[in-house]
């Protein structure tokens, strides 16, 4: 059921000079707090926890091994690390099966600990049975399976309220939360909240709605949510506010409303769902997803997925890190070369969109002359530019000039490889980019990066005509919804030669 975002960009009607100020008509966020911490999706907790709690069975008993004296004369490690994997493999499986590894259990460890030991000593025993039917007994210590399973059933426990420890922060931080807001109003987004409501271990808190009908139709309240602006004030609400899912409850049946909503929401990252509660029309199973009771279809996703943003921000640390150690005696170079040819700091910081309109403080090798900075970018750089130093043209057609970047990288503001991030006034061909190209924010749905999908497609340098900032955008969005970790190696592996090709770079 999801719409072509072909289509949706081709329709698209948003007011994008509203827009081209969101950064600075930011409402106040509802929670500061919460506001600033990144939502973490459940399955990225548990998976967590269960590695957690299998490093800790597993050493539990290799501890065992260790100090438990002739076990070797016995049997060969190899088979003691078989058992150990069999127990820990089954015990997680039972655990889950159990419901331990539900939120409520892993915030409340003192409900759950006598479920968890009948668990834990029922696989061991059906483990240590199983090797005696299969007449393995006399390979396996009976003395260090007994004390791994009394002293693995003790590392388990203290584990548990370790791992509370560290899910109730998260929690109160609102981050084991998936933050929401309803889009429409009236008899629809009541029976969704009332649903919702009813629901348990729903995951998720309604912040309000928002509606454009400010008749009867669309009460200011519904089920005890207040409403909370019009559609265009949903759109500044979601740039200051930490929105994770939005929860359209128009009906299929209002198919142009429908439409100028999506063409509105479509360019925030957040996900889209469309409450299918209210629809006569039915689909399979498979179809819906479902928050609680309430099934719903899925129209837009956000980004990267849930492992996506952890994949892309260990790989940006890591590399990042790498690559200032080496990269540390060419930037000491440039900043020394910079103070030499010209008056003025090495270091050159401007204003640039980053993710989610967020403004940002890019830093940059200084090109120009300290007196013709253009901190704003009203007047890209062209061929032969005065304004540019001897080594500025030497480090722009290198791209030395964007090296301190990766101090940005490690800050978390910008990722190795993303949609370039632009100048706030940045223009082509006289027309603000916001302007030039409908839907142009949409590639703010992730964090801008040092290198892209169209840099390395040669679309990188001067923006003189409207075309060329169009491509750039295509290039952009086609990352964004293709996005995976080996897409981001090879941009990362082609952007050395795309540096070579300096025909757009002065």
């Amino acid at each position: 059921m999801k719409p072509r975002l072909d289509q949706i960009k081709a329709t698209t009607t948003l007011n994008l000079d509203t827009l081209a100020d969101l950064p600075q008509q930011r409402p106040k966020p509802v929670d500061p707090a919460v506001d600033s911490k990144p939502f973490i999706p459940p399955r990225v907790t548990i998976t967590f926890v269960r590695i957690f709690e299998a490093f800790t069975i597993a050493a539990a008993g290799v501890a065992q091994l260790a100090f438990y004296p002739g076990f070797a004369k016995i049997a060969s490690s190899e088979f003691y690390v078989a058992i150990i994997g069999a127990v820990v493999a089954a015990f997680l499986a039972a655990a889950q099966h159990g419901g331990l590894y539900r939120l409520d259990a892993l915030l409340n460890p003192l409900r759950s600990v006598s479920r968890l030991a009948v668990i834990w000593v029922v696989v061991a025993g059906a483990m240590g049975l199983g090797v005696l039917l299969l007449k393995m007994g006399v390979s396996l210590s009976r003395g260090w399976y007994v004390s791994w399973v009394v002293s693995g059933l003790g590392w388990i426990i203290v584990g548990r309220y370790c791992i509370a420890a560290v899910v109730r922060h998260f929690n109160a931080n609102g981050q084991l939360n998936r933050r929401a807001v309803i889009v429409g109003g009236g008899e629809q987004a009541d029976q969704a909240v009332r649903t919702l409501q009813s629901s348990r271990n729903t995951g998720i808190s309604i912040l309000g709605f928002f509606d454009d009908r400010m008749d009867g139709r669309s009460p200011s309240e519904t089920q005890g949510l207040q409403k909370l602006g019009s559609v265009e004030d949903l759109l500044m609400f979601v740039r200051s506010t930490r929105v994770d899912t939005l929860i359209v409850t128009i009906p299929v049946s209002a198919e142009d409303r429908l439409l100028q909503i999506f063409e509105r929401l479509w360019i925030l990252p957040v996900d889209i769902k469309l409450s299918a509660q209210a629809q006569k029309l039915r689909y399979r199973p498979r179809a819906y997803s479902y928050i609680g009771n309430l099934a719903l279809l899925d129209v837009f996703d956000k980004p990267l997925g849930e492992w996506g943003p952890l994949l892309k921000a260990v790989e940006d640390k890591l590399i990042a890190a790498v690559a200032l150690v080496l990269l540390a005696p060419v930037m000491a170079a440039v900043a020394l070369a910079i103070k030499l040819d010209s008056r003025g700091p090495a270091l050159f910081k401007q204003k640039r969109y980053g993710f989610n309109n967020e403004l940002i403080e890019v830093y940059k090798f200084r090109s120009m002359h300290i007196d013709a900075t253009d901190a704003e970018a009203r007047k890209l750089v062209s061929r032969g530019d005065p304004r540019v130093t001897r080594v500025g043209r030497i480090i722009r057609k290198a791209t030395l000039d964007e090296l301190p970047q990766l101090f940005n990288v490690l800050k978390g503001e910008l990722s190795l490889v993303g949609p370039r991030p632009h100048a706030t006034k940045a223009s082509a061909a006289g027309m603000l980019y916001e302007n030039a190209v409908q839907g142009y924010f949409a590639r703010h749905k992730v964090k801008p990066g040092m290198t892209g999908w169209a840099q390395i497609n040669g679309w990188r340098g001067e923006t003189d005509t409207e075309d060329k900032i169009r491509k750039r955008v295509e290039h952009d969005l086609h990352y964004i919804e293709n996005w995976s970790l080996t897409f981001d190696l090879y941009i990362l592996a082609r952007t050395p030669l795309a540096l070579l090709n300096t025909e757009n770079a002065f």
